[in-house]
């Protein structure tokens, strides 16, 4: 069941002040060395220090194809939460929040690995162990899966299946740990360094969603280091759009069966716009307001979920750019 509070985006002519408004864009002319990347926009200040603001953009089909409001306020919050249960486990990039969907944090330079841990035998992508144990592959990542295993089993253990980050738009690969030294991409003591945190961070993030009665099947986790070397926990961590989670009261029967586990399905539009027109190639349809408020409801689900805290939105009417800059106005 939804919560009462979740909200309904208006339909396209409704003037309801008391609905959310989303924000697409987070430009501020006023901050320093602006990067925008798909969901995040990002300043960097001269004293080392970053701003990221997450908007509400959804991407698909390699572009930015609806805003779904509180979407940014309930990634960046969920990551809050995860970021403050597991710093005694890994230091993290975060120095404050000056605002709901604002981060200010240590900038680091990321390293080009990007770590998935896998706690079950799931996925879609090429580089989903799922997909390529279905093509017959056992030996992947560095790691040897048995025979037998079924769709979404839980594996022997969690593994990691690092690929390469593509920064320049290329597709992530598959890598071992020994190619990730081999090529020098990691040093030995960092493969080591990150390897452990993820596995840890994986562990902390299983217990704590079975309390709250989710499965956390998978996940990413990206790092980098600061200007002294040190590695730490970047971006997100075990948000719904990091994260594979699935409900743990009908995992088993759905297993047995042969089904899907069932899991926040924040897929409405993507699905809708790909039923309507090969999204690659072709003009987008206009969307549907009731599949975007669909989707920001499912977001805030997920958030009180995983969290097990009460979402709190933003006070109606003032647009989220103009909150922003007010909280960010020291930053000038």
């Amino acid at each position: 069941m939804l919560p009462a509070h979740a909200a309904r985006v208006p339909q396209a002519g409704e003037a309801d002040m008391n609905q959310p408004l989303a924000l697409e864009d987070a430009f501020i002319p006023e901050l320093p060395s602006y990067y925008r990347g798909k969901v995040r926009e990002n300043y960097d200040l001269p004293d080392g220090r970053r701003i990221l603001i997450s908007t509400d953009r959804l991407s698909a089909f390699d572009r930015a194809i609806a805003a779904i409001p509180l979407k940014g306020q309930v990634l960046t919050q969920t990551a809050r939460y995860w970021f403050e249960k597991t710093a005694d486990i890994c230091p993290n990039h975060v120095l404050e929040y000056p605002d709901p969907n604002v981060v200010i944090g240590t900038r680091l330079d990321i390293l080009p690995v990007e770590i998935v841990v896998r706690g079950y035998l799931a996925g879609t992508t090429g580089t989903s162990i799922l997909t390529m144990y279905k093509q017959g592959q056992r030996e992947m990542y560095g790691v040897r899966l048995p025979d037998g295993l079924r769709d979404n089993e839980k594996l022997p253990e969690a593994i990691i299946t690092p690929t390469s980050k593509a920064f320049d738009g290329g597709h992530d690969e598959p890598l071992s740990a020994r190619q990730i030294v081999a090529e020098g991409l990691l040093t030995q003591e960092q493969w080591d360094t990150v390897s452990r945190y993820a596995l840890a961070l994986f562990a902390r993030g299983q217990a704590m969603a079975d309390e709250r009665g989710l499965i956390l099947a998978d996940t990413k986790y990206e790092f980098g280091t600061d200007k002294d070397g040190r590695i730490l926990l970047a971006d997100e961590i075990h948000t719904p759009d990091s994260s594979r989670y699935w409900m743990a009261a009908n995992y088993p029967a759905r297993f047995a069966a042969g089904e899907k586990p069932e899991s926040f399905d924040k897929d409405f539009v993507r699905s809708w716009v790909v039923a309507r027109c090969d999204p690659y190639k072709e003009e987008l349809p206009p969307i549907p307001q009731e599949l975007i408020a669909q989707t920001t409801d499912v977001y805030v689900r997920a958030f009180e979920t995983i969290t097990g805290q009460d979402f709190v939105p933003p006070p109606a009417g003032e647009p989220p750019l103009e909150r922003i800059r007010r909280n960010l106005a020291r930053f000038f």
